[in-house]
């Protein structure tokens, strides 16, 4: 069996070598030097639908506790060790509220474009951060949120579970293949996102690249945007699944589009420069003239769209999360599952904001945390009655039971003020993505923290931080846009052989029902903020028709 090593300047190929350990019954955690791990699978894959490489799977448990709950918690993981390891490691960050352990490829994201982590090599780890997700079944829909009462689970869920978890996996690595990892890596978009963001400041030694997509990395703050979204529709029609119909949102898209399209150079269904756009786009100019009740918004409707852009407020008007782009991608169909229906029957179709949110937000990101009833309509009513004004600092309270708050918890310690100086110091190096029209999370507070980043680095964060805004991208993936990119192969360069990532080519999804005719095959440069693509002559649909500016 050959095996190839990664160099920082080449891909040297190894004389061949047998592992350290081999993938059966054999492989036990004391034959790997490990204690307080029990092994539940160990099994050799090939390639093939299951796994897109021949690897050595282990799934396994550490971390194994009673909970203030009562219930049993351990933090479940999967590792991924490939026949032709390429001598380096990607810990694969999940979303949503974890709670399962999803398989350990590398290739779920956005950012890792069409060939995986494991199908490149890497061994990778995934877990389920401390819980499981199905623990709680007769607590329907809530039940994922459950592991929120018990103050360690959330420990776990914030921070805990990666720091436990990397140094482990990476000895079952070096005990497996007979050497030590050389590199190691980190990806995950959204909740992902936020864990990435989290190890950069709690374990600045630890990776040396992040991959990080959409990251909710103020998430207890963007909880509270999903009640001021509930709350907003609600007055437009009380079934909030009507209050914009899917013609209602391509009406918004198309005015977005008519005021901003061209203002980089090119009318063709994207609009790249964003921050132009905010100055020339007026929900207002949409609304109904006197005695017109076709192709235009309500006055409700647009009301409703303006406060929810601006983003939610407190009593004394203070700002609680972020404000929001106006894109296109407004009319993807992510945007609208997110917000506003989604296509899942057991949810009655209600949007995930309004149940994996809503649970979240009642039993995860507030203290002291309010148990909630798992249907549909409890989850809606819960996101109705939050009082923003008055509710809206349990994100930052403390008692006897949870002496850390839910922001304490969730976000990255200097968050709100970043400079990162141990990971720049270490030599870390961090590319961020994220989708202008991602309803979940505002690419304006991604923006604004990269902001602060450059400024707290004497405007020189560029040096191991890159800011990749997507236009009409939804969250993470989906939207009038072109989604289709490796920004792996970039973040490796850039620290392996020190080339530092530019623009970057990115294509439209070739099964996307999102992308108007004009984008149909396209593809386009992905350009570090500020810089914009502009058109600059030529093929309409190619990326080298385009110069970032």
């Amino acid at each position: 069996m050959k095996r190839l090593v990664l160099c920082t300047t080449a891909l040297i190929l190894a004389a061949p070598a047998a592992f350290a350990l081999d993938c059966d019954d054999r492989l036990t955690p004391e034959a790997m030097g490990l204690t307080g791990v029990t092994f539940t699978e160990v099994a050799a894959l090939p390639a093939g639908d299951e796994s897109p490489a021949a690897q050595c799977r282990i799934r396994a448990r550490t971390a194994e506790r009673t909970g203030s709950d009562g219930k049993p918690y351990a933090l479940s993981f999967e590792l991924a060790l490939p026949d032709d390891w390429n001598g380096d490691f990607v810990h694969q960050f999940n979303g949503g509220n974890d709670g399962a352990v999803v398989p350990a490829t590398g290739g779920r994201l956005t950012g890792t474009g069409e060939t995986s982590a494991l199908a490149r090599g890497y061994a990778v780890v995934s877990s389920d951060a401390g819980h499981d997700g199905k623990a709680n079944p007769d607590l329907g829909l809530a039940g994922g949120a459950a592991f929120g009462f018990d103050f360690e689970a959330r420990q776990m869920y914030g921070y805990k579970a990666v720091a436990v978890l990397q140094p482990l996996a990476l000895q079952m690595v070096a005990a497996f293949y007979g050497q030590p990892a050389g590199r190691s890596y980190g990806i995950g978009c959204s909740n992902g996102g936020r864990h990435a963001m989290v190890a950069a400041a709690r374990m600045p030694d630890a990776f040396d690249g992040l991959l990080i997509g959409a990251p909710g990395f103020n998430l207890p703050r963007a909880g509270i945007q999903h009640a001021l979204d509930v709350q907003s529709f609600a007055k437009v029609n009380a079934d909030i699944r009507q209050a914009f119909s899917p013609a209602d949102l391509r009406l918004v898209a198309d005015g977005i589009l008519a005021s901003c399209d061209a203002l980089d150079g090119l009318s063709d269904g994207l609009v790249n420069d964003t921050a132009a756009c905010q100055a020339s786009f007026d929900i207002t100019s949409l609304q109904c003239a006197e005695g017109q009740n076709s192709a235009c918004l309500s006055a409700p409707q647009v009301q409703a769209l303006q406060t929810i852009h601006a983003g939610p407020r407190g009593g004394d008007g203070q700002q609680l999360y972020s404000d929001w782009a106006w894109d296109p991608g407004i009319a993807g169909a992510d945007w609208r599952s997110w917000k506003l229906e989604s296509t899942i029957p057991p949810w009655d179709n209600m949007p995930i904001i309004a149940v994996m949110g809503a649970a979240s937000q009642a039993q995860i990101f507030t203290v002291p945390p309010t148990r909630v009833g798992g249907s549909p309509a409890d989850l809606v009513q819960f996101l109705l009655e939050f009082d923003i004004a008055a509710q809206a600092g349990r994100i930052e309270a403390t008692d006897d039971q949870f002496p850390q708050s839910p922001m304490q918890v969730m976000a990255p310690p200097g968050a709100d003020d970043p400079e990162l100086a141990d990971f720049r110091d270490a030599g870390g190096k961090m590319i961020l993505y994220h989708g202008v029209a991602d309803a979940v999370f505002s690419v304006n507070d991604t923006a604004r923290w990269y902001d602060r980043l450059n400024a707290n680095n004497d405007g020189a964060a560029a040096s191991f931080a890159r800011f990749y805004p997507m236009p009409g991208m939804n969250h993470c993936d989906g939207g009038p846009a072109t989604e289709v990119v490796d920004l792996l192969t970039p973040l490796v360069e850039w620290v392996e052989a020190g080339t530092p990532p530019e623009a970057i080519t990115a294509a439209a999804h070739p099964e996307s029902a999102d992308l108007p005719e004009t984008l149909q095959g396209a593809t386009r440069p992905l350009c570090p903020a500020p810089q914009v693509a502009r058109y600059q002559g030529g093929d309409e649909k190619s990326a080298a028709s385009f110069q970032c500016k």
